[in-house]
């Protein structure tokens, strides 16, 4: 049993897709439990496509250079967060209409910029599906520092945008700048997928955001303590899919989310037992 865990870590690249696991696990899971609660799931999935046109912009420019493609990337996720909310507020339309414009457009310039590059279904499909064993310590870096600057921001503004995400009226009443945290949840959104596409990738990305936090609001209602479960869970999803995507050969981000999804499978069925039998 010890070899069967410790085997894989002798290779460098496990180690640190190990950690890159257990980074990003954390820090989708906290923001996702914000996508869960206030039904931003669509939301989460459309800025993970809206990236598209930034990676394809990145490549022109920058080759396939993985630290430039990050921050393209992640300048799209931003543009397209401010964008949605420009165009809900200007055309005075539902946000969920915002969104889908955007989204289209973005993913639509996104596959027409791809279009015109030679090989780029070679070259952009880590991006697509994910390549957490192609993690290289710089990147382990780039995603502890943007995580951390992430985790950081809820941990100052925790009461603020707690107030903003179940009572957005009375959190005007007491002055607060709803739009403003409104804004810089948008923002730590964006980071969290653009830091996530390195290990499940753009398609797989609203996996980790939705799945740990909703198993956890199948135990708990408070969101400390759903954000601390959602972590453990991601983390937990993230280990096994990992060693799963070692011995059985399958696609690493493919086996975390999968391995998520039977842990909620899991705990759901556990809540209705615990619900029948209290």
């Amino acid at each position: 049993m010890i070899d069967v865990l410790t085997a894989p870590l002798n290779y460098a690249f496990m180690q640190r897709g190990l950690i890159a696991a257990l980074l990003v696990g954390t820090v989708c899971a906290v923001v996702g439990v914000y996508v869960v609660l206030r039904g931003m799931a669509f939301l989460g999935d459309a800025l993970a496509h809206t990236i598209l046109p930034g990676i394809a912009v990145g490549y022109l420019v920058n080759g396939a250079d993985r630290g430039a493609l990050f921050w393209w990337a992640l300048g799209a996720a931003i543009i397209s967060s401010l964008s949605i909310g420009v165009v809900s507020r200007a055309a005075r339309i539902r946000e969920d209409t915002a969104i889908g414009i955007v989204f289209a457009a973005m993913f639509a310039l996104g596959v027409a910029l791809i279009s015109t590059v030679r090989n780029s279904a070679v070259d952009l499909s880590h991006f697509l599906f994910g390549n957490i064993l192609g993690v290289s310590e710089y990147d382990l870096w780039r995603i502890a520092l943007f995580g951390t600057v992430v985790i950081a921001a809820i941990v100052l503004f925790y009461k603020e945008l707690m107030v903003v995400t179940f009572d957005p009226v009375l959190a005007a009443t007491l002055r607060l700048p709803v739009q403003a945290f409104d804004l810089l949840l948008l923002i730590l959104l964006a980071i969290a997928i653009v830091v996530a596409i390195q290990t499940v990738g753009v398609a797989l990305t609203l996996a980790v955001l939705v799945t740990p936090p909703a198993t956890a609001a199948l135990f708990t209602h408070r969101m400390h303590s759903m954000m601390i479960m959602a972590a453990l869970l991601a983390m937990l999803a993230g280990v096994v899919g990992l060693y799963a995507s070692y011995y059985f050969s399958i696609a690493s981000g493919a086996a975390i989310v999968l391995i998520s999804t039977i842990i909620f499978i899991l705990a759901w069925a556990s809540s209705r037992l615990l619900r029948q039998n209290g």
